[in-house]
């Protein structure tokens, strides 16, 4: 499969952009060369797409369903209740609502952490998308739920060799109060065993802090520390409670951060420390956690909002700026997971989009790079390319009406149930 983009913007330049296979094979001036699929790239600008190192993809099942709360209730009271009733079918159509929705935002990669991990591998296969996927593993001390979750993660890293190389097995320890110290052991031993990544929330709020200190006698950084856990296959969700010293640690150890900002300030959760993360020289780079606590899966907003909470944080309109954070989003998040991507670049993977220069908010076009970071919206992305394949083009995504409509029915189905069972109970 090869395809052919024709006098496209790139970094100020008119060219000519060939893919062979699913990487960048020619980019020049004048590229003479015939390829399966030709795109008109008159008034685009050809970008990397877009890398979302955090989300709870099939969480686009309860978008809207419980808002304006604290983390504690709205995961204990509203989404884990909710989270119990669904089933494999359930989550394989809320991944492709979320498949969908990233798509059309531009983005290529998502790196997930939730139930029933076949569910969500069977979307993304179709979808045509990468990703780095995770089942959940809680064990909330029960040493026979442990086992259980031990026996799930084994059996599922088995199963993902039928799956596509676009998905990546990682594994996903919850948090460090859902799992118990033996299972942490375990699960990293199996990581280096099997050189696979691990992905975990940490000290997303000062609640989780101060329980790690009345438990360990340490602050959650520190306790991973102490038992062996930190490494460079380490991924932080959050890390938003982290003092220097910790932050010195992560950066000792290679450990990276997927900064979530607006999750992050939806929930008031706290303000990020990039700064001190950047000081530190610790990676981070973009998510948007899920879409029950973003709202969405965009990560063009993502971008805006982590750039202006740094600077305020800090007081300093000159931290994280646009092509930083426009970097965290595409070729620091490839890196973090493994990906020879993020770059547009003969060699790479072929993984880009095509923004549409017409778009109002990209008008009148002094800085691209300023102007998808700060002004634009997803409307502004017209063409998606993943793997060498074309999954949008001209703001239209194959079989996405089917989508919308297998999900309504999906929440009407479970909304329904949980309504029945509300009236048994009175």
């Amino acid at each position: 499969m090869s395809i052919l983009i024709r006098k496209v913007r790139l970094k100020g330049e008119l060219v000519d952009v060939l893919i062979k296979g699913n990487r960048f094979d020619s980019i020049g001036t004048d590229v003479d060369a015939y390829a399966d699929v030709v795109i008109d790239g008159t008034g685009k600008a050809l970008l990397p797409s877009f890398h979302n190192t955090h989300t709870h993809a099939a969480m686009t099942l309860l978008r809207g369903y419980a808002d304006d709360m604290d983390l504690h209730s709205w995961l204990t009271e509203n989404i884990w209740p909710f989270e119990a009733k669904l089933s494999e079918d359930d989550v394989y159509w809320g991944a492709k609502l979320a498949c969908l929705e990233m798509i059309k935002s531009g983005t290529t990669f998502f790196a997930d952490m939730y139930w029933h991990w076949k569910g969500t591998a069977r979307a993304v296969s179709e979808m045509g998308l990468r990703a780095a996927l995770s089942a959940a593993f809680f064990d909330f001390d029960d040493p026979a739920r442990a086992e259980t979750m031990k026996r799930q993660v084994m059996d599922l890293h088995a199963a993902s060799a039928a799956f596509p190389n676009r998905i990546q097995f990682i594994l996903g320890p919850h948090a460090i109060y859902t799992v118990s110290t033996e299972s942490l052991r375990w699960i990293k031993e199996y990581a280096a065993r099997h050189g696979l990544l691990v992905h975990l929330h940490l000290s997303e709020t000062m609640k989780e802090v101060d329980d790690c200190l009345a438990k360990f006698g340490k602050r959650p950084v520190e306790y991973l520390h102490d038992i062996g856990f930190l490494a460079p296959n380490l991924i932080l969700a959050h890390a938003i409670w982290t003092t220097d010293a910790e932050m010195e640690l992560l950066a000792r150890h290679g450990v990276q951060v997927a900064h979530c900002p607006v999750s992050n300030m939806k929930l008031c959760s706290g303000q990020f420390n990039y700064a001190g993360m950047k000081a530190h020289g610790v990676r981070v780079a973009l998510g948007t956690d899920g879409p029950s606590s973003n709202n969405n899966l965009n990560m063009i907003g993502e971008m805006k909002f982590a750039s202006l909470l740094a600077k305020v944080t800090a007081m300093d309109p000159t931290l994280f700026p646009a092509q930083e954070v426009l970097d965290a989003a595409t070729v620091v998040g490839a890196n973090m997971y493994g990906l020879d991507g993020g770059r547009i670049a003969s060699g790479k993977l072929a993984d880009c989009i095509l923004v549409n220069l017409d778009d109002v908010c990209m008008v009148p076009g002094h800085n691209l790079v300023s102007n998808l970071v700060y002004s634009a919206g997803r409307s502004c992305v017209d063409t998606t390319i993943c793997d060498g394949r074309v999954l949008m083009l001209g703001g239209k995504v194959e079989g996405e009406e089917e989508i919308l409509a297998q999900v309504r029915a999906t929440v009407a189905r479970l909304t329904a149930t949980s309504e029945h069972e509300d009236d048994s109970c009175s």
